[in-house]
């Protein structure tokens, strides 16, 4: 079994092995002609439940061969140009190529005796995200697993940096339409229910600061602790980007911590013509961002960033064995100290790696490609009679409904866009994504494949009508 182990007696070994996978992946990509088979999981489940794990096939080529029946064959392909639901963007071979070089490597980026180079590339990295965003230069962060994790660890320092005796006093603000997490960090976190404070947004999705300035003055009132303000820049559903400069004067006005959630929006950092759509997140106190979002970096590749690098001691804990004190007088830099993890892939080398072959300017081309195929796609559904589309876009997202002209019940319609999105999915033709919008079902293109043209969302968009009708139509054959 030493004959598996990566070391200099299996060097040709791996080089083989690796090659013959991505001839595979690289056959798979030129073959596929649509983002996916439209499998189910009954007709999947049985073929991996009766693979025996206990009696291994022994040979990489055999695996493969399993692995293109059970995986490759039907998995979904985000770099397909009718990809259009989540938050997934086709990456950039650069990136990949660097996934492939930290993962033979192992590096781990918790401490310097297991990374040397690899924690200072992070580091440059994170001084040059904090450069893109203003942060000034106390600004410090460190790479995580994403967007999630990002804002949780935001909010533990924002929940330190409070400073209050009791937990059950403090409050943070975030709009309606702020992402999951937000409510989800509150509770991990050991807060209360009621610890985070709904925000209304305007008709564009973006907070409305003037509710949040009734919600402060109303906290700090009942001698309650404004927290943190979490501000997005670039909303899940809609792509709006709150009014940061308007937050970040609100934040100062009540000496309340600004967090900036631009897990989506962080793109509009390398963006060549759109930058200054997150002027004011240079006023935060920390930032996420999803490299794997709007950077086209393979998952995961995010990090927090924080404007006072001394607020990261929250996090930090030593253990003897891993980042004793000592390291601290000696210089020695262990990215332990401000993460989270432990044990951490070197994540930032896919970024640098793409950074140095295409430069930022590159990236950001490629976002204000999709930005702009946003707006070609606004104006095709605005002058579509068959849908209904919410908002203009800021960023590169689309949420819309297919409005029928001969119903005009609201839960029909709603039944007939689900139905929609399930057959469109099903037939493997096209991928789009659902959310509600004042309780109603409504689909969502979310843009990130620069391949994608308006003609790929014109036909989609036939699609999905063509679906919804033929429910229509079954379910008037069913009432008569």
């Amino acid at each position: 079994m030493r004959s598996h182990l990566l070391n200099d007696t299996t060097a040709e070994h791996y080089r083989r092995s690796v090659t013959e996978g991505v001839e595979r992946v690289a056959a798979r990509l030129a073959a596929t002609d649509r983002p996916f088979t439209g499998v189910t999981v009954d007709a999947l489940a049985p073929l991996i439940e009766r693979i025996d794990l206990d009696r291994p096939l022994h040979d990489t080529s055999a695996v493969l061969d399993e692995l293109e029946d059970v995986y490759l064959r039907d998995a979904v392909y985000f770099h397909h140009p009718r990809y259009l639901a989540h938050l997934n963007c086709p990456v950039v071979i650069p990136a990949v190529l660097g996934e492939a070089v930290l993962s033979a490597v192992n590096s781990s980026l918790d401490t310097w005796d297991q990374s040397a180079g690899g924690t200072l590339i992070e580091r440059r990295l994170v001084d040059w995200t904090t450069g893109r965003i203003g942060l000034g230069p106390a600004a410090d962060g460190v790479f995580t697993s994403g967007g999630s994790q990002s804002n949780l660890q935001a909010l533990l320092l924002a929940r330190e940096e409070a400073k209050t005796d009791s937990l059950a006093k403090l409050r943070i603000f975030a709009s309606e339409v702020s992402h999951f997490s937000v409510k989800k960090s509150a509770k991990l976190l050991g807060l209360g229910q009621d610890a985070v404070v709904s925000i209304p947004v305007d008709q564009d999705k973006r907070m409305r600061t003037v509710a949040l300035a009734r919600e402060l003055e109303r906290c700090t009132a009942a001698g309650l602790v404004p927290m943190a303000v979490v501000a997005t820049a670039g909303t899940t559903d809609f792509g709006s980007i709150d009014p940061l400069p308007e937050i970040a004067a609100l934040c100062a006005q009540f000496s309340t911590w600004m967090h900036v959630d631009a897990a989506y929006g962080c793109g509009l950092l390398a963006s060549v013509k759109y930058r200054d759509r997150i002027d004011g997140i240079e006023r935060a106190d920390s930032v996420t961002v999803d490299y794997h979002k709007s950077f086209f970096q393979p998952v995961s590749s995010s990090a927090l960033l924080v404007r006072d690098a001394a607020t990261l001691r929250h996090a930090t804990y030593h253990a003897e064995y891993l980042n004793p004190r000592r390291m601290v007088a000696e210089r020695i830099p262990n990215q332990v100290d401000k993460s989270l993890q432990t044990t951490r892939r070197f994540d930032a080398l896919k970024l640098w790696m793409t950074l140095r072959t295409m430069g930022a300017d590159g990236i950001g081309e490629l976002f204000d490609e999709v930005c702009d195929l946003a707006v070609e796609g606004w104006h095709l559904l605005a002058a579509d009679p068959r849908f209904d589309v919410v908002v203009q876009p800021s960023l590169s997202t689309l949420v819309f409904r297919y409005i029928p002209r001969s119903v005009t019940d609201p839960a029909e319609i709603d039944r007939a866009n689900l139905y929609a999105r399930k057959a469109l999915f099903a037939s493997g033709d096209a991928v789009v994504a659902g959310t509600k919008v004042n309780d109603r079902h409504y689909l969502k293109f979310t843009l990130l494949n620069p391949e994608t043209t308006p003609a790929d969302m014109a036909a989609v968009l036939d699609l999905i009508a063509g679906h919804a009708e033929q429910y229509l139509g079954e379910s008037l054959d069913r009432a008569s």
